[in-house]
């Protein structure tokens, strides 16, 4: 790869706080790192020796950050999205009433690479991936070329899920062996790949997780300087378990145990009161508004809300899909239709939580905008389609009217992860065809030994 590359003749939308777009401009790469900005021609003559990429009826934005996904769970896909837990009592506990199917490591990283081609082919550059066993699968997400945030899980709750009621039984195996995931992730894979790799802290949910883990978790967060992050008012069955369990709400049980932070990145945030909001806003936390499983789930949080009680506003896909695009717009049709404004928010305002506030949240606060020293975590939209025409506002274009194919290039590290419509890091056609005959394999095994399970209508078991 040469050391520097031009992209030339093309519009630069920095997403910087001011708003910032460059037309007839050019954007320089060097090694890692973004050079220079500015108009063409004279960019052009002061690098010589840059490779040139042609930009004209194309932009280049910043890469997309999602603050909150599980890569494995696409393995659900066309599943889970219509089995969504009840909204009122009575609650059972878990977010779907299938379990996922068990895979091996093989067929794990097979799922995890098919999430990486979907993640890279809709602009994303800068993943949070939130699970239990990461190590596992780490190394062909690490050859991805993405950008990530590793965050292991730990939970001490036994034998329950998200929204379960009932006593809490304390593990303390479960608990211990949750903490040492962490630790033994952090020390392998923290600033790995020239620092394109970090590894945060996860609490699984509040109702999962006793006082005396939470408090073990924020110590080792503090210890190893990191980002944590947790699921939190998810689902209304979560809530009522804490409410039973701890007398008092998920946010205000996270806040009696000192895990709230500014460096917390608390992933629904959808059933929440005024005072929650208030509460989670005072910490400075930031909140992933995942908009596309939100609205799936018929559920959503008042976004308006928690930005003005002080929450940074990031976005994340979630479950079963990864196409940020897609979350972009979600995002802001949902809070337009919450606030009955049909201005607000803005397009740019929608774009800035996808791309600056995210990677600000995830511990990258030189990303996720343009700009001479940031890192050279970009994309490049071709805007010569059909419904990207006229592009006389890109941005809102973009988040309106975007779509994954409109991607042509995406970039981290100064490094293509996807040039001229090509994934260059994954074999996509091998990918896709292995990942099919392991998703239907896996529910097929499911299936044969829980004859008690009914597969939900439509789904085909070749």
């Amino acid at each position: 790869m040469p050391a520097q590359i031009i992209v030339h003749d093309t519009i630069i939308v920095t997403a910087d706080e001011a708003g910032a777009i460059h037309h007839g401009a050019a954007v320089v790469v060097d090694g890692a790192r973004i050079a220079a900005i500015g108009e063409s021609a004279e960019l052009q003559r002061r690098y010589p020796d840059a490779e040139r990429v042609d930009g004209r009826g194309r932009a280049v934005l910043p890469g997309l950050a999602n603050a909150h996904t599980h890569f494995p769970l696409v393995l659900a896909r066309g599943i889970y999205e219509d089995l969504s837990p009840p909204h009122r009592p009575p609650f059972t506990g878990g977010l779907a009433p299938l379990p996922l199917p068990q895979l091996t490591r093989d067929e794990r990283i097979v799922m995890v690479q098919l999430a990486a081609a979907e993640a890279i082919r809709s602009g994303t550059t800068l993943v949070l991936e939130d699970g239990a066993g990461i190590d596992e699968y780490a190394d062909a997400l690490v050859a991805t070329g993405l950008r990530l945030l590793l965050c292991e899980r730990a939970w001490d709750r036994a034998n329950a899920g998200i929204g379960q009621p009932g006593p809490f039984e304390v593990d303390q195996a479960l608990a211990d062996a949750g903490v040492a995931r962490i630790q033994q992730c952090h020390a392998r894979w923290h600033g790995a790949a020239d620092g394109r790799i970090a590894v945060g802290v996860a609490a699984w949910a509040p109702d999962l997780c006793s006082p005396a883990l939470l408090a073990r978790l924020s110590d080792l967060q503090r210890k190893l300087d990191v980002v944590a992050t947790v699921h939190l008012n998810q689902v209304w069955g979560e809530v009522a378990a804490v409410k039973e369990l701890r007398g008092v709400p998920p946010t205000e049980y996270l806040a009696q145990t000192g895990f709230l932070s500014d460096r917390l990145l608390a992933a629904h945030c959808r059933c929440m009161t005024p005072g929650e909001e208030r509460t989670l806003g005072a910490s400075r936390a930031a909140v992933a508004f995942n908009a596309a499983i939100a609205a799936r789930r018929g559920l959503s949080p008042r976004i308006a809300d928690l930005e003005h009680a002080g929450c940074l506003i990031t976005l994340g896909s979630d479950n079963m899909a990864e196409d940020m695009i897609e979350v972009m717009r979600t995002a802001m049709f949902m809070e337009r239709v919450r606030r009955e404004d049909g201005r607000h928010p803005t397009p740019e305002d929608v774009l800035a939580w996808a791309t600056r506030h995210g990677y600000r949240a995830l511990g990258v606060p030189d990303g996720g905008w343009l700009a001479p020293g940031n890192k050279a975590d970009l994309i490049v939209v071709d805007l010569r389609k059909s419904h990207l025409t006229p592009a006389l506002r890109p941005v809102s274009t973009f988040v309106h009217q975007g779509q994954p194919g409109d991607i042509e290039a995406v970039m981290v590290d100064g490094r293509w992860l996807m040039r001229d419509g090509r994934l260059t890091t994954l074999d996509e056609p091998a990918i896709v065809r292995e990942a099919d005959r392991v998703a239907c394999a896996a529910w097929r095994r499911l299936f044969d030994e829980r004859r008690d399970l009914t597969p939900p209508p439509g789904m085909r078991l070749p």
